[in-house]
């Protein structure tokens, strides 16, 4: 048999099962590549979060299929769709759930013996365990590296599918995270972004309360550690002590990513989302945290959003100038209680509205960013360009993939993982310039 390939689609969880899925084949003895030419069967781990990226995956599955690959199509679509997907391609090998991950070698086993009948495994209702046996192959290995801390939901926002693809929250033990990641550093990984639906409900479900903290405080300790930054917060959850221990931890970056989705009163209960106030909220971050850079996410279009609601949004965002900042267009979902709300907004209108953020959001990030010229900052080094003079980084204030980058000008030679001091001798809307000091 040829190699086996692998195609990820979607975020940062869907990442990690990927590389769990390719570790559990090295495990047992598969050969693998990411160039799927050179592939027989290609897996696609699939994403159904919104409709673009339902078509995404779509795509791919019928690029593999036309290129005569035996196809293995996993994650949210199959979860997603269920029985349907069945009949919609019947070209497909196999199809397995979200989770139902460490079924992939048995799956391998049974098209390669048997290539006229489909298999399926879907549990109805998802339950994901994360397979602690398994060491991740690493897709994509450089100076960061994505830990999985949970998975599932329990949250029933009312735009999102999630918690009927992934099921139930559900945690990590902390000994089995500060494990990974001491493998991780072992392989040169100098920072780690926690990741999961939710990261500041961790531990609810083992430990009987949210025990972010008591993590954070233990990976604090790990050796060769350098930075750890916390993805996918969520703002009720963002407590006082919570955000005194980030404040407190020397590994733990400035940096606080909390998806607040709007500000309007009207949108948040459409949405089953916190009615809090959250100017007070972000005033209180800034004050506990020295020097804290603070990414947020909205949806423009979401039903029933009057030019009311988009105005007050606009003026909080012009009031708050966050450092980084996403817009979404509503996305109409099945199986969401946003699905049937009433009246939708048209896409046009959603289009405008998103436009106008992001311009906004350039005008606020360029200001941000300039006044950091002549400031000393720290980076982690991402790689070297092929003009030996330019490190490619990033600093503190930016995550990886989502985020800005940093151009730093040298003569000493840098090594990605490392922690460097830049001083910034300019800046653009998300890009940073500097020398290394």
């Amino acid at each position: 048999m040829k190699e086996i390939a692998l195609i990820n689609h979607g975020c940062a969880k869907n990442l990690v099962d990927s590389e769990l899925m390719l570790g559990k084949l090295i495990q047992n003895g598969y050969k693998i590549t990411l160039d799927e030419t050179k592939a027989d069967i290609v897996i696609i781990n699939t994403c159904s979060f919104i409709h673009d990226a339902e078509k995404e995956s779509v795509k791919s599955i019928f690029d593999m299929i036309n290129a005569g690959k035996k196809i293995i199509i996993t994650g949210c679509l199959p979860q997603k769709y269920k029985e349907e997907l069945k009949n919609l391609i019947p070209e497909a090998m196999a199809f397995l759930g979200t989770s139902d991950i460490d079924k992939i070698v048995d799956i391998v086993k049974k098209i390669t013996k048997d290539k006229k009948k489909p298999v399926y495994s879907v549990k109805e209702k998802p339950l994901y365990e994360y397979p602690e046996d398994v060491e991740r192959q690493q897709i994509t290995m450089g100076a960061s590296s994505y830990v999985k801390i949970a998975d599932g939901c329990d949250f029933n926002c009312g735009y999102c599918v999630i918690p009927k693809l992934r099921g139930p929250y559900k945690s990590r033990k902390i000994e089995n995270i500060i494990n990974e990641v001491k493998n991780l550093v072992k392989k040169g990984v100098s920072e780690i972004c926690l990741i999961a639906q939710d990261t500041t409900s961790y531990g609810k479900d083992i430990y009987g309360k949210p025990s972010l903290k008591e993590l954070l405080i233990e990976l604090n300790k790990i050796e060769d550690l350098n930075w750890i930054r916390i993805l996918y917060t969520y703002p009720s959850l963002l407590t006082d002590d919570l955000l005194n221990t980030i404040n407190s931890l020397d590994k733990v970056v400035k940096y606080i990513d909390v998806p607040l989705q709007h500000v309007s009163k009207n949108v948040l209960e459409a949405m089953n989302r916190p009615i809090l106030d959250y100017k007070k909220l972000i005033k209180k971050i800034r004050k506990i945290i020295k020097g804290v850079s603070i990414r947020t996410t909205f949806i423009v279009g979401y039903p029933a959003e009057t030019e009311d609601d988009f105005n007050e949004l606009y003026n909080f965002i012009k009031e708050m100038e966050f450092d980084k900042l996403g817009v979404f267009e509503f996305s109409k979902e099945k199986n969401t209680k946003a699905y049937n709300l009433k009246p939708q907004i048209p896409s046009k209108v959603k289009k405008q509205r998103k436009k106008q953020l992001m311009q906004l959001q350039q005008e606020i990030s360029k200001d941000i960013n300039q006044k950091l010229i002549g400031k000393k900052i720290q980076c982690i080094v991402e790689s070297v360009s092929e003009k030996d003079d330019i490190v490619i980084a990033r600093t503190y204030k930016d995550a990886p993939e989502v985020d800005g980058l940093i151009y730093i000008k040298t003569t000493t030679p840098a090594i990605p993982g490392d922690i460097v001091t830049a001083k910034i001798t300019g800046a653009d809307e998300y890009d940073l310039y500097a020398l290394l000091l």
